[in-house]
């Protein structure tokens, strides 16, 4: 049996253990959670959190190099421009982006993500690095031959990687992409889905009237519905509990309670958000609706990192300022909604999110000692507001180290994915 104990250890589903530990058995669950002194102490790390694993329910593991590409541009040209780029290259270099991506991940202190995967590269990637994962197969079009030709496509190619860890979904990816038939076809495979909802102004003005920015691209998108996503969805009894929504910033009242009447879970991705001029998410309204909401970072390319610290930090400053009052998150709140929060948006929390006997051994060891927050005072508010990947001692997945700060380095994968990258560039401009 592995045992490790801290300063604190934070369950999230109960109160915080001064100088506290975790039993892990050889299976990779814990065994027992509680004070060092009764369980003993194991391998110790001074001036310490360990707390569960992030889980990032919203990721896009192959775009772990598209930072800063089209900052500044409007959403919808934004994408036209990702769409272009990612066609220069082929499944191999995804794999190796998608590899970085959840080195990333793991060095950030997060176990588990719900990657909506464009190749399926995120399915191979994590399966190599060990991170836990649901993998979305991204559908787009007109139709249900989609499924028959891209989705099994990308099934065949990430069999060999799907186990109890890594999981398959399938993402129709938006209303503006997808028709409702393609939608309804996606549903009927009974798989976990996830989608982008209510993202934009631009957006809703396009599916409600087919005008505004997007008709200069119109030829990409499927016909306007004549109504919201989260609407024309409802009408067409296509909303429920295995129905993951990334975003909705723009859901009003009505739309907000036909996502909690339908039980969807929404992951709520305040940088991505912001940095795209999309706007604050009504996350107060979402969870006082009832509405299973996770903290996600979406990916770099619209968000600089897979830093979970940050997007707690984001989701804090955002919800406050939204309703201008400052209990509207706090930030045990904030923690909760990116570890036992993202476990119930995947429909995963039975197994994980939480450190509590019978679940498996994810769980981050943090380290604050290069922080203002020691002394400790308040382990959870030290967590959230001083935490970062640099503090990130050691990551485990189902009891087992995936990262360890000073250990391996991956250099091989930050050079292959920067090669990759290098392949994404716009053409140097001529002299």
């Amino acid at each position: 049996m592995r045992i490790l104990s801290a300063d604190w250890v934070v369950p999230v589903e109960g109160s915080p253990i001064r100088d506290g530990a975790v039993a892990i058995g050889d299976d990779g669950r814990i065994v027992s959670v509680g004070p060092a002194g009764e369980i003993e102490a194991g391998e110790r790390f001074p001036d310490a959190v360990i707390f569960p694993g992030f889980v990032n329910a919203h990721t896009h593991l192959e775009y772990a190099t598209y930072a800063g590409f089209g900052d500044g541009l409007s959403f919808g040209p934004w994408i036209a421009l990702h769409v272009e780029r990612k066609g220069r290259i082929g499944f191999e270099e995804m794999e190796s982006i998608a590899r970085l991506g959840a080195v990333e991940c793991l060095r950030s202190g997060i176990t588990t993500v719900g990657d909506c995967s464009f190749s399926g590269a995120a399915a191979t990637a994590c399966d190599a690095l060990g991170l836990r994962a649901i993998v979305y197969l991204e559908v787009f079009g007109q139709d249900a031959s989609v499924l028959s030709e891209r989705f099994e496509r990308l099934r065949e190619l990430i069999s060999h990687a799907l186990s109890d860890r890594v999981l398959l979904g399938i993402s129709p990816h938006a209303p503006y992409t997808c028709t409702l038939e393609l939608y309804r076809a996606c549903a009927e495979l009974g798989l976990p889905t996830a989608t982008h909802l209510a993202e934009s102004d631009a957006e809703t003005e396009f599916l409600k009237t087919g005008k505004g920015s997007w008709q200069a691209f119109a030829d990409m998108l499927v016909p306007p519905l004549g109504k919201t996503g989260i609407r024309a969805l409802a009408d067409a009894g296509l909303l429920g509990p295995r129905l993951l929504a990334a975003h909705c910033v723009q859901a009003d009242a009505e739309e907000i309670e036909l996502l909690a009447a339908n039980d969807v879970a929404v992951a709520h991705c305040p940088r991505s958000n912001g940095y795209l001029g999309c706007g604050v998410a009504p996350l107060h309204a979402l969870r006082e609706a009832g509405v299973r909401v996770s903290i996600a970072t979406d990916s770099p390319a619209s968000t600089p990192s897979f830093d979970m610290f940050d997007e707690m930090r984001a989701a804090i400053v955002g919800a406050r300022a939204r309703e201008r009052r400052p209990d509207a998150l706090s930030t045990s709140d904030a923690l909760e909604l990116a570890t036992l929060g993202g476990a119930r948006a995947l429909g995963l929390d039975a197994e994980i999110g939480s450190l509590a006997p019978g679940k498996w051994a994810d769980l981050t060891v943090l380290s604050l000692a290069a922080t203002p927050h020691l002394p400790w005072e308040d382990p959870v508010t030290a967590t959230v507001l001083g935490g970062s990947p640099d503090g990130v001692l050691a990551t485990l997945v189902s009891g087992t180290t995936r990262y360890e700060k000073g250990g391996k380095t991956w250099l091989e994968l930050i050079d292959v994915a920067r090669n990759a990258r290098g392949r994404l560039l716009l053409p140097a401009p001529r002299p």
